[in-house]
Order: structure tokens, then sequence, then C-alpha cells
């Protein structure tokens, strides 16, 4: 009570302090939850490339990118320490994804138990079933987002790359890269990628021989490092293989990118924040000099006055942190209502980040009463009592 009557005092000036830290808070909780999206695409792509080499001729996003046989997945088969190598197709769902934000809608194709039991990124159905070895042609099993997206359900159809598929299955939520991929056989995926190749390829190609990458899983006590070097040496130099070192190298630099710009949010928040606690807290030491002296007066000691203002310093963190954690959420709610339709969901917000938020905004105000009340408590009684 005591704490609402000090604050109710000065309204506007403890107003403006207020939503000036609360947007501060609400940027941290918006570009927060942006970053923890973004880790978690890229930890799960971290997850799924842990335990494997992923071998490519170039990169199908470069301009240098060249279709791999699939007499090469012999090839792969030979080199010792290999356990299994599974063909595979990936492509975009459109080619305009390229530019769009956000993971883009994927089509990809392999061969249903080509991995030997050894995959480890195991993917789960909410409706259906999953692929089987005896699927062929056109049917598929679409992540969560991309069946929202097209408004599918099992045993209905979906146009992919101008094709009807039959979808058997729509898979459980990953909040990864799966939740926006279109997985089919690999003779269905290999007639729609053999359409994207300029005509002069495609003379000189057959369909059920091509592949964009093989996924080579290693034998027992091989790790994916080890069996890297014995690939591109019996490969050469014109293959490319990658194992999750190489994933994370490449995509870490993002992730720091995120965290960059979250640190850049809350040290903007801190200084907006904390110059507004510490020009209000000052202002109402100042209009509160006879009261603290009487107080001093009376008996109270040093740290009690210090105890009060930091603590209505820390009241005003708290409130304003609670305002902007809920314009904060309310946002990443909106946004991702609004791209859910079209299977871009943007933010995680998470209890983590909502915490982190709350405490942060809790104790910038504290922090920032800090000198105010050093200030208060080294009144001389007698001086603030003749304070007018």
């Amino acid at each position: 009570m005591r704490l609402a009557r000090d604050l109710g005092r000065r309204k506007l000036r403890s107003t403006l302090t207020i939503t000036g830290i609360a947007i501060g808070i609400m940027a941290l909780v918006v570009f927060g939850s942006m970053a923890n999206k973004m880790n978690a695409l890229i930890g799960g792509g971290s997850k799924y490339y842990a335990d494997k080499d992923i071998v490519s001729i170039g990169n199908m996003y470069s301009g240098n990118f060249q279709p791999l046989s699939l007499s090469d997945v012999a090839k792969i088969e030979a080199v010792d320490g290999v356990a299994a190598a599974s063909p595979s197709i990936e492509m975009m769902l459109d080619d305009k994804e390229a530019t769009s934000m956000g993971m883009p809608e994927m089509i990809g194709g392999f061969v249903p138990g080509g991995d030997k039991g050894l995959e480890s990124f195991r993917l789960d159905v909410s409706t259906g079933r999953k692929l089987t070895a005896d699927d062929h042609g056109n049917v598929a099993v679409l992540g969560c987002d991309l069946a929202r997206s097209k408004n599918a359900s099992v045993g209905g159809k979906i146009t992919l790359r101008g094709v009807d598929f039959t979808v058997v299955g729509i898979l459980a939520p990953t909040l990864t890269a799966p939740d926006k991929e279109a997985m089919m056989p690999l003779d269905a995926a290999q007639q729609l990628f053999m359409k994207t190749l300029p005509p002069i390829i495609q003379a000189n190609l057959k369909a059920s021989d091509i592949a964009t990458s093989i996924v080579v899983y290693p034998k027992e006590g091989v790790s994916p490092e080890t069996l890297k070097t014995r690939l591109e040496a019996a490969l050469g130099s014109s293959y490319t293989v990658m194992d999750g070192k190489d994933f994370d190298a490449m995509l870490g630099s993002i992730s720091i990118i995120f965290s960059l710009v979250l640190t850049g949010v809350a040290m903007l928040s801190l200084l907006v924040g904390g110059l507004s606690t510490i020009n209000t807290m000052a202002m109402a030491v100042a209009e509160r000099t006879r009261e603290i002296g009487i107080k001093r007066a009376i008996g109270a000691s040093r740290w009690r006055i210090r105890r009060e203002v930091v603590a209505e310093s820390a009241a005003i963190g708290f409130i304003a942190g609670a305002i902007g954690l809920l314009i904060g959420a309310a946002m990443t709610v909106f946004f991702n209502d609004l791209g859910r339709a079209s299977g871009n969901v943007l933010f995680e917000l998470t209890l983590g980040t909502s915490v982190t938020a709350l405490v942060f905004a809790t104790g910038l105000g504290a922090v920032a009463g800090f000198v105010p009340a050093w200030h208060a408590s080294r009144l001389d009684p007698v001086t603030a009592l003749r304070y007018e």
C-alpha cells in the first residue's frame, strides 16, 4: 500500500518511466522469441546432421550444383566404415520461397528404410502413417505447418509443383524444418526435380538415376568426422562432404547475430529505462526530503531509507516488465496467428524468455534506484527537516 501510494504521488512521471521500460522489455520479448525460433531450427538441423555425413556435388543454392548419380551410392557403400548410404532429393516447393522470410517450404524425396534403421532423428505422425518401403509414386507425408498452409488432410489431395499427390500422413509438430516439408518416395521426387533442370541437362539424364544428395551413416565405432575424411579421399575433390561440425559452422553465425541483436535491445532498454528510473527516483527523493528527514529523526536507519527507495524503483521496473511482457507476448501470438495460415510461424515465446524479461526489468529498476537511495540515506536529518 505504501509503495502504491508513493507511486501515485507522481502519476505522470511514473507512467512515462514505466512506458519507457515497457517498450524496451516488449522489444526484448519479441526479438527473444524470434531468436528462440531460429535457434530451435538451427538446433534441429544440428541434431539431424550430428551422426551422419551428407555427400553432394556443389550446393543447389550457389549456382554450381550438379545432380548425383545413383551409381555413386555403390561407390560410397564400398568405403570402409559406411553402414548405409541412402540417396535423397531436396528441393524447394516453390522457387519464389527463396526470398521469403523464415524457412522455405521444401520437398524431400527418399527411400523409406534406406537408412537401415540407423536414423536417430525421429519424426512422429499426428494423423495417418509414415511412408513405407512399399510406397511408390505420388503419395506424401506433410509437415504440420505445410499441411495447415495448404489446408490438406489425410486421404485428400495436394498439388506439389503442378502434380497431385495423395496425403497419407501429417507429422506431429517438431518446431524445426520438417514442419514445412512434403516427404515423398524417391521416384516421385526424382520426376519433380527433373522438371526443374535446364532442357540441355534433362536430355542427358534419366530421372530414375538422379539425387541431390546421399545420406551416409557410419558404422558403430566410426565417427562422422573420420568417415568424412575417408569419403573425401575416395570420391575426390568434385564432391562435397558435410558433417555435423560443418553444419554448425555454417549456421552458427546466424545464432550469433541474433544473440547480438538481443543483447543490443537489452542494452538499449537498460540505457533508456535506467536513466528514466534514476531521474524519477532522484526527483522523488528531492520532493520527499522533509519526509525522509522526519523518518531519520524518529529513528529510521539509513538502510531502511535505502530499502524503501530501492523497493519503490524495483516496483516501477516490475510493473513495466509485466506490461512489456504482456504486450510482447500478445504481439508474438498475433504475428504467429497471422502467419500460421501460410506456415510462417516466426516466434517462440518460452518460459525462460518471459522470466528473464521480468527479472531483467525488476533488476533494472532496483539498480537504477540505488543512486537516489544512497543519496536519500545520506541526508542530514536536521537539514532535511528544514527543507522547504
